[in-house]
């Protein structure tokens, strides 16, 4: 646990040191409506290869920030209860056994095994660590307005030490994080590129094509009060064709159907989180009102409320949902740092900080459980 917190407390303070409010709208903002230059390279202090000393600085701390969560990540050993299942599906990879993985992963588990020695498992795992870490921080680098906070956000919510665990699930979803500012800039062959890399490694990920298309399309229209009836009947339709959503679900993950995740699952907590953030969404309204981007990531808390509340029939609901609300760990700091300075501000601040060290802190209690198994951390270096 020592090494968790520890890694936690470094790259927020890292964070403090990054302050790219002027970048993101560089990577946010369609191309006809970013000044000149975006906030990219501001002029002053340029050196050489067109970098500032500010951007370089930044650059600097993100790859800091970088090297440190992959080097807990990739120097992992027997950390996770998937970690054996995956070093085992590994070797029926290599005995071209059929396995229940994406095409993707298994070429590239074949590919470095066949390069480094079969059953050498370790090179494998730290390869899905560089590169899940990279768009963990390639992401927040984008669309982090307040950087430290959304590093905060994504330690504290469990989004980097559940990646520990399930592999190919948290790679995608560090992608699907990293494509949302494609979505926002419009640029939506970028979006769909990435998205189907992304599919070869885990095909749920499909799902955010149409959820993030709709949560684009609805943050640019004029908001009206008979959407609100709209989404109440699409918690109604989902309610009543369970039935037939089962069915498409287990179409796509026919070893799903009567398993051990075949189960109702309320996930309480992310409820709690969906509605916090509303709740923040519903004080900062003026906000969610005069910017696109942030309407984008309001509608896709609005939709993980549904899902969560209304969908609670899907199998492994916490993890759909997550590619969802993950756009918590850029709605909340860009909320916080856009309020006016004063007491409302300082409140809000503590009791989003509150709330989730309150999380990390049952995350963290629950991570020694068989069934997770985060805890303890245990690497090759050392043990």
């Amino acid at each position: 646990m020592a090494v968790y917190l520890s890694l936690t407390v470094a790259v927020v303070l890292l964070g403090i040191l990054i302050r790219n409010q002027e970048y993101v709208p560089y990577h946010t903002q369609p191309a006809s409506r970013r000044k000149a230059g975006g906030g990219k390279f501001p002029e002053a202090g340029r050196l050489r290869g067109g970098l500032n000393r500010q951007q370089a600085l930044h650059i600097g701390v993100a790859v800091m920030i970088f090297l440190l969560l992959t080097a807990v990540s990739a120097c992992r050993i027997a950390v996770g209860n998937d970690y054996w299942v995956y070093r085992f599906q590994f070797d029926l990879i290599m005995q071209q056994r059929t396995v229940s993985y994406e095409m993707g992963f298994n070429a590239v588990v074949w590919i470095i095994q066949t390069l480094l020695g079969r059953d050498n498992y370790l090179p494998v795992f730290a390869f899905f660590s560089i590169v899940t870490c990279f768009f963990f921080v390639k992401a927040m680098y984008d669309q982090g307005s307040w950087f430290a906070g959304t590093v905060f956000l994504l330690m504290t919510g469990g989004y980097y030490f559940s990646s520990l665990n399930s592999v190919r699930y948290y790679l995608v979803l560090a992608i699907a994080m990293y494509s949302m500012k494609y979505v926002l800039s419009g640029r939506y062959d970028m979006f769909l590129l990435w998205i189907v890399i992304a599919s070869l490694f885990h095909k749920s990920v499909l799902l955010v094509i149409p959820v993030y298309l709709f949560a684009k399309f609805l943050s640019e229209i004029k908001w009206k009060k008979w959407y609100a009836a709209v989404l109440f009947l699409l918690g109604v339709a989902a309610v009543l064709g369970e039935t037939l959503w089962r069915k498409i679900i287990f179409l796509f993950y026919p070893f799903y159907e009567g398993s051990a995740f075949d189960v109702r699952n309320l996930s309480w907590a992310n409820i709690a989180k969906c509605l916090g953030t509303l709740l923040l969404c519903a004080i900062c309204h003026k906000q969610i009102r005069e910017n696109k981007r942030l309407r984008f990531y309001f509608f896709l808390n609005v939709g993980g409320l549904l899902l969560y509340t209304c969908c609670s029939f899907i199998p492994e609901i916490s993890r759909v949902g997550y590619y969802l609300i993950v756009s918590q760990i850029f709605l909340l700091p860009d909320l916080l740092l856009g309020m006016k300075k004063g007491t409302l501000r300082n409140l809000c601040t503590l009791g989003v900080g509150a709330a989730f060290v309150l999380y990390f802190a049952l995350f963290l209690h629950q991570a020694y459980d068989v069934n997770i198994r985060l805890l303890p951390y245990l690497n090759w270096l050392f043990d």
